[in-house]
C-alpha cells in the first residue's frame, strides 16, 4: 500500500482530545478512523506522554501489532528493555538529549523541537526490526501546563540504505516531521559501523596503533578510516567530529 503522509492528523488529534485528557475517545469518530487508517497503511503506532509528569497518556492500538504490548501496558522502560544491545548507547544518549530539549522548552513556556532517529527494537514476534522514532516535543497549557511528547514509531525495514549508518535529526524544522522517505532517512550519521567504532575508540583516548591492535586491523587501515571520517564530516579535526556526535547524542 502507498504511504500516507498527512502528519497534520497527529497534531489535530492532540488538539482535539487533549482538553478531555484523551479519555472517552469514540473509535468511530472520523478523526480516529482517519488516524488509525493512516497508521495502518504506514505501519506505525503513536504514543503521547506528559514529560513533566513522566507518564504516558495515550497509546494507539497498533502497539500490539507492532511491539506486542497492549496500550495499557506500555511504559517508558519498555523501549529500554527491547532495544537492540548495539543501539543501547544511542538510545540512552537520545533520551538525555530529549529531556534537555524538554527542559529548555518548559523554561521558556513556549516552543517545540523534533528529535528523529532509527533504532532496532523487538517487534511483536520477538525479532529485531528497524524502527524510525520521531519525537515531537512541544509546550501546551491543555490538558494542563506541560511539555508533551508525541512519539511516532514507523517500521522502516524496507530502507536498505541504513545498513551502514544511522538516520539522525534534531531541530525545529517541522517539515521533517513527516512519513519517512529516502531523503529524510539519509539525514544524519554518514559513518559506517566500523568508522563509528573507530570514532568511539578515539573518543576513549586510544591512538591509531592501539586501535589497530584492538580491532585487528593495520595502522595504515586505521589512518585511511580517519581520513574518510574527516572527508565525510567536512570537519578539520576528529575532535570536531566527536563534539558533533556528542551533541547529537551518538557518543
Amino acid at each position: 500500500m502507498k504511504a500516507k503522509s498527512n502528519y497534520d492528523l497527529f497534531i489535530k488529534f492532540f488538539d482535539t482530545y487533549a482538553p478531555v485528557e484523551f479519555k472517552g475517545i469514540d473509535p468511530e469518530d472520523q478523526l480516529m478512523v482517519d488516524l488509525e487508517d493512516m497508521m495502518e497503511t504506514n505501519n506505525q503506532f503513536l504514543f503521547i506522554g506528559a514529560m513533566m509528569k513522566m507518564e504516558i497518556i495515550f497509546v494507539s492500538k497498533r502497539s500490539v501489532q507492532m511491539m506486542g504490548v497492549k496500550p495499557e501496558n506500555l511504559h517508558p522502560d519498555f523501549f529500554v528493555q527491547n532495544v537492540h544491545p548495539d543501539d543501547g548507547m544511542r538510545a540512552g544518549n537520545g533520551t538525555v538529549r530529549l529531556f534537555k530539549m524538554a527542559h529548555i522548552i518548559y523554561s521558556a513556556q513556549k516552543g517545540h523541537s523534533l528529535l528523529s532517529s532509527n533504532l532496532r527494537m523487538k517487534n511483536a514476534q520477538g525479532t529485531y526490526t528497524n524502527f524510525l522514532n520521531q519525537l515531537y516535543v512541544f509546550y501546551r497549557k491543555l490538558p494542563y501546563e506541560s511539555v508533551f511528547l508525541m512519539k511516532v514509531h514507523t517500521n522502516i525495514d524496507w530502507c536498505k540504505k541504513l545498513k551502514n549508518g544511522y538516520h539522525f535529526y534534531t531541530g525545529n524544522d517541522l517539515s521533517n516531521f513527516r512519513y519517512p522517505d529516502e531523503e529524510l532517512l539519509a539525514m544524519g550519521i554518514p559513518y559506517s559501523n566500523r568508522e563509528l567504532e573507530i570514532i568511539k575508540l578515539i573518543h576513549a583516548g586510544l591512538n591509531s596503533y592501539q586501535i589497530a591492535e584492538k580491532v585487528f586491523l593495520s595502522p595504515q587501515t586505521i589512518y585511511t578510516h580517519r581520513r574518510n571520517i574527516l572527508k565525510k564530516s567536512g570537519k578539520m579535526t576528529l575532535s570536531d567530529v566527536i563534539y558533533d556526535l556528542m551533541e547529537q547524542g551518538v557518543l
